[in-house]
């Protein structure tokens, strides 16, 4: 991976700028909303991002759990950090959107609300993780983590099961999108999947070297300890 990360990083920020280029000139305008609909290539990608790191953490939160596996818990903080990043674009570009086409910033409809409380449990997990360093805290963290994931299916399929202020979804359940508009939305997708991935290794990478460097200091306190 060290080999390919640089190539790797090239060619996210080659499709990181085709992207951007095609979401904001060559994808068509919106006949209802105009230009102001491109946020959408933004917004849906990011929340779709946020979701998947936040599986990513639940499922390295229980494998951690399970087996006490200290890499599992490194994948958990990585995911988890990449997550909230993501999900605070989606709170950032959701307002910039609704202004213009609602008329109003923020309304507490169910996934306006879902998707803010989502953000605050993890928010609070990365803030236990930081400055809590009992040995109980991986665990806590787990539990948490897990109780959070559980918020995940409610903020997408809130506005299937919920009269919402939030639009209908426009693919699947009859929602329907102009083919042009799909084909950026993926690109954008796929794009910030590549850019989430890097900054998910490296901080990965970070978190297990951070961790030899504490395991590290402390077997050399013990022998310092023991040789007084």
């Amino acid at each position: 991976m060290k080999r390919f990360f640089p190539i790797l990083a090239v060619l996210t920020a080659v499709l990181l700028s085709y992207a951007l280029y095609q979401a904001l000139v060559a994808a068509p305008t919106d006949q209802l909303q105009g230009d102001v609909y491109r946020i959408i290539y933004y917004h849906v990608p990011s929340a779709w991002t946020a979701f998947l790191f936040f599986t990513i953490n639940f499922v390295a939160s229980v494998l951690y759990l399970i087996r006490r596996n200290l890499k599992a818990d490194a994948v958990a903080v990585a995911a988890a950090e990449v997550g909230v990043v993501f999900c605070t674009v989606v709170l950032i570009t959701g307002p910039l959107w609704a202004r213009p086409v609602w008329g109003i910033w923020w309304t507490w409809d169910i996934r306006l609300t879902s998707t803010l409380v989502l953000w605050l449990i993890y928010v609070s997990y990365l803030i236990l993780r930081r400055f809590s360093s009992g040995s109980q805290t991986p665990v806590l963290a787990a539990a948490l983590a897990i109780f959070g994931a559980l918020d995940v299916p409610l903020v997408y399929f809130s506005i299937w099961f919920f009269r919402t202020q939030h639009p209908q979804p426009v693919i699947g359940d009859g929602g329907s999108m102009d083919p042009r508009m799909l084909h950026v939305l993926l690109l954008s997708w796929a794009a910030f999947l590549c850019f989430g991935f890097l900054v998910f290794w490296s901080r990965y990478r970070l978190e297990v070297l951070q961790r030899q460097l504490e395991d590290a200091q402390a077997q050399e306190s013990l022998l310092e300890a023991r040789s007084s």
